[in-house]
């Protein structure tokens, strides 16, 4: 075992992991600390760093599953390491670790209640990334799993860490406890990656799923998971897709080696979705599902978020409740799909706890981690979201009158779109007596016709609304390109 002649120190923030440091300590001299902000008022950064001064080996609690997963670790941690101890504080007193040795790993919780100001960005950007910045400046690892943190502002991050030849780690960031980021940029480092589409919004997963199984209307679902916790009292973040759109971001990004941030992701949520759509969707042999959807086309990298009808035999119509998956497509793998639980305190914390473990492994012996690598080797160009083709399923309220019919057709045919199945179903739930809805599958058609047409619709004596324009996913597609085994 190596001495180790200086303190290395990796900053954890976000989510379960509070902020938590875990420090490989030798030597004589001094560490400092800067924390992140975390997920709830009851874990965040160290209360020193919050007043402006980086101060060090400071342990104040935290989560009770990153104390959980901690306690494992020292027990368990000489196996791995042997010679090398793990000490940390359990009882959250405030005091710090002492007796650090060169063999020693001393891991900080802390669990300062957030200030007022700092409540609202706690999972946002302005607080976490001055911190982060902080702390990759001063030369330290910073392990996170802030998304929004990532997806907004991790290009700049990355490029800092490379400069102070340190560490910018967020597997957590993406799919909770599922493995993925780490597998796109190793495991799957011989593939040319074409497609990284998945379910990574347990809450919105959880809605539909549950609108499928028992024909229920959205709010009454979504009412119901906020009830028992499963949805936030504000659920715009879920259910407007912001959420996912901030994870799809960083897919893109890591999956094709190219800048993408939320900003660049098309969004659109699930709040349109009735009862209805969904039953129309299964008679159809579809299933809805809140996709991420990352494609990296001719065209451009396609980025998307929306609710998307796919097959209800393919693997990710499969995945109920609040489970999350990630389908990745590589030229050489072929199709692939990574399942798991995408949320919680313990799957959280479990890939924070992996990624200090990664840096820890070589810290504790003596070894500088690898600095990063060009975080973003390519600048690809984006597929704009009006130039998408695909089938569309189009739901209209259209008065139940001779010609009304004719009348739509007639204008989905002047924006160049072809209809392959129209089907009319009574609406017992309009209130009105003389209207009815029509369910239009289109064939291929580009977006900027279909929202053209839906926009002259919605203009018209015999449509009363247009209640829905969903995309269907050619998934038959997402596999072109990988080479014949």
């Amino acid at each position: 075992m190596k001495k180790i002649t200086r303190r290395s120190f990796i900053t954890v923030c976000g989510a379960a992991a509070a902020a938590m440091a875990l420090t490989a300590c030798g030597g004589a001299a001094s560490s400092t600390v800067a924390s992140s902000a975390a997920e709830s008022t009851s874990s965040s950064a160290a209360a020193e760093t919050a007043a402006g001064t980086l101060s060090g080996n400071v342990a104040t609690g935290g989560s009770t599953s990153m104390k959980n997963i901690i306690a494992a670790l020292t027990e368990g941690f000489a196996e791995v390491e042997p010679g090398v101890t793990v000490s940390y504080d359990p009882t959250g007193s405030g005091a710090g670790i002492t007796g650090a040795t060169d063999k020693t790993l001393d891991i900080g919780l802390s669990s300062r209640a957030l200030k007022d100001d700092e409540k609202n960005d706690v999972d946002g950007t302005t607080v976490a990334l001055d911190y982060a910045r902080r702390a990759l400046n001063a030369g330290k690892h910073v392990v996170t799993s802030n998304k929004e943190l990532v997806a907004a502002y991790g290009y700049e991050l990355l490029q800092i860490a490379k400069e102070k030849g340190c560490s910018f780690l967020f597997e957590a960031s993406v799919g909770g406890g599922i493995p993925i980021l780490r597998p796109l940029t190793s495991c799957l480092a011989a593939n040319e990656l074409s497609q990284v589409t998945g379910i990574v919004n347990g809450t919105t997963n959880y809605i539909l799923s549950r609108m499928d199984a028992e024909g229920a209307d959205y709010a009454d679902v979504l009412a119901d998971a906020q009830a028992k916790g499963y949805a936030e009292a504000d659920p715009s973040a879920d259910v407007d897709g912001f959420d996912a759109a901030s994870k799809t971001a960083i897919l893109a990004s890591i999956g094709f080696g190219t800048r993408v941030t939320t900003d660049d992701v098309y969004q659109q949520g699930i709040r349109t979705i009735g009862a209805e759509d969904i039953a129309q969707a299964r008679e159809l042999g579809y299933t809805i599902k809140l996709l991420g959807i990352a494609r990296n086309t001719d065209a451009g990298v396609d980025v998307r978020v929306h609710p998307t009808l796919i097959p209800a035999d393919h693997m990710l119509a499969k995945v109920n409740g609040a489970m999350n998956a990630v389908y990745v497509v590589g030229d050489a793998v072929g199709e692939t799909m990574f399942y798991g639980a995408g949320a919680g305190s313990f799957p959280t914390a479990s890939a924070v706890v992996g990624d200090i473990l990664s840096l820890s492994e070589q810290i504790s012996r003596g070894v500088a981690p690898l600095p990063e690598i060009e975080p973003y080797g390519h600048n690809l160009a984006f597929k704009p979201m009006d130039e998408l083709q695909t089938k569309y399923y189009v739901r209209l309220k259209v008065a139940d009158r001779v010609g009304a019919l004719s009348e739509t057709v007639d204008i989905f045919a002047k924006h160049n779109i072809s209809i392959s199945l129209i089907n009319q179903v009574e609406d017992g739930k309009s209130g009105v007596s003389d209207a009815c809805s029509v369910i239009f599958l289109t064939h291929r058609a580009l977006e900027k016709d279909i929202q053209a047409a839906a926009a002259e619709l919605a203009g018209v004596d015999c449509v009363t609304e247009v209640a829905n324009v969903l995309r269907i996913e050619d998934v038959e597609a997402w596999t072109e390109g990988v080479m014949a085994n």
